[in-house]
Order: structure tokens, then sequence, then C-alpha cells
């Protein structure tokens, strides 16, 4: 079969599971992007998985997020935990490629998005090492963040990066998660909104999208999941003793202002 085909079984599958059908601009988005090339074993199963010691978002949960985000063509946004890139991708067929900035702490993910999303055409997207609670200032404003970990509040870098009229998706909590979309608050309360509590960092719950469970935020020096099969470590660590006695440019920078 097909992975054309493969797709539009998944696409069927997942209206039946969320029981609506899916709007057109992720309808079109998941037709498009070719899954396997992020995900290697069976990248069309509704579940999460596991590549390269990261977790992968199951299908259904990418497109609960990316409704949630409600994005639009043109809309810069930021997608903070990059992981494998399969949803920066989906992201970049809604609103550009070019349009799409993505981060994450772990620099051999950073190099696995990258990668991922050259081989399935685009490269266009930026992808950059940072730590995600201070996002991307250098970027910024943006009218779409979307995190990819779970956090107990926004992080306050992330509001002061939205514009002002955009919209910011997060699973927030530390055990029991709820997916939420939330807009900076300006102080005006007239539209019916809920608000936060925590004074210092003020949003408004624009909606509540349904329980997730995502791996918490990682900060700086932070690890994620610790390899204990000795094989596949030791595999591993030799791959990475081999990338990084390459030598020349294509190891460290690339000027992504210049590609804007």
């Amino acid at each position: 079969m097909d992975e054309a085909t493969l797709r539009a079984d998944m696409i069927e599958s997942l209206e039946h599971r969320l029981d609506r059908p899916l709007e057109e601009r992720v309808l079109s988005a998941l037709q498009r992007v070719p899954r396997e090339t992020f995900v290697s074993e069976a990248p069309y199963d509704d579940r999460a998985g596991e590549e390269h010691g990261t977790r992968t978002l199951a299908p259904s949960t990418v497109v609960r997020m990316v409704s949630a985000l409600d994005p639009h063509p043109g809309e810069e946004t930021l997608v903070v935990g990059a992981g494998v890139g399969y949803t920066a991708a989906v992201l970049a067929e809604v609103v550009g490629a070019r349009r799409v900035h993505a981060i994450d702490v772990d620099r051999d993910l950073v190099r696995l998005a990258r990668s991922n999303l050259s081989e399935a055409g685009y490269d266009a997207v930026l992808v950059d090492r940072r730590n995600g609670t201070t996002g991307l200032p250098e970027y910024a404003p943006f009218d779409r963040i979307l995190l990819e970990a779970a956090v107990a509040e926004p992080p306050r870098a992330l509001l002061d990066q939205l514009a002002a009229d955009g919209r910011l998706v997060l699973p927030r909590g530390t055990g029991t998660q709820t997916l939420i979309a939330v807009r900076p608050d300006a102080g005006e309360h007239s539209d019916g909104a809920e608000r936060s509590d925590p004074p210092d960092r003020p949003y408004r719950i624009l909606e509540r999208a349904g329980p997730v469970r995502l791996p918490p935020m990682l900060a700086d020096g932070e690890r994620g999941r610790i390899e204990r099969n000795r094989t596949r470590r030791e595999d591993a660590e030799r791959a990475a003793a081999g990338a990084s006695s390459r030598q020349g440019w294509e190891h460290d920078w690339v000027d992504w202002d210049e590609r804007r």
C-alpha cells in the first residue's frame, strides 16, 4: 500500500476518533506531509511512539493542538519543543515554511528535526537550540506559539513574544493536564473570557481543548529519557562521536537571516 493511501486511511480514522471532520487547512496539511520521514515505526498508527530517544506525538494529539492553535496562512509561528519536526512540517503547510520557527533545548533533536524537515522538503523552517522558557525573541512577535511540553503556567517570555491578538497553545498542569489556548490579557474585561490568577503573568483563556498527557518542559542542562539498554546506548555514543569528529561549515552554523 502506498504512503498516500496510508495517510488517507489515517485521516479517516482520526475523524472517526475525534468524532468530527477535520478543518480543511489541517486536513490538507496531513494529506501533504510525509509522516514516514519523521516517524519510522508505524507512522500512520494513531499512537505515541519514540524516535531517537524522544517521544513522538500521536497524530490525533497533533491535530488537536494544531486545531486549537487555529493557524492561518502567513502567520509567524513558533513551535517550542521541535522534537522530530513533524508538527513544524504540518504548520509549514498551513502558514508557509518560512513563517515557521522551531526550538528545542536538546541539541541532538535540533539536528534531527533539521534533517527530517529538509528531507521532507521543509528546509525553509528555522530550527534552533534554545531553552523553551525563553522562546525566540529575535523573531518576535509571533502570531501563534505552540508549546509541546507540559507546564504549570504559560512561561512569561512566551506571552511577551505573542502579538497583541496572538494565540499560545499549551498543556497546562503537571499531573493532570488540560490543553488550553491563551492570549495576553491587555486589561479589557468585556469579552467574558476566563482570566489567569497570577497578576504578574496576565492572560486570557480562549479555549479548553480537553485532557492531554505530554512530558514536562526540560530546562537547560536537563536530559530526556536515559537509555538503559547497553547496546543501544553504546551505538548511540559511537554515532555521536563520529558526528562530532566531522569538520566544516555544515556542522554548526546556518545563517538563517539570509534565508528569510
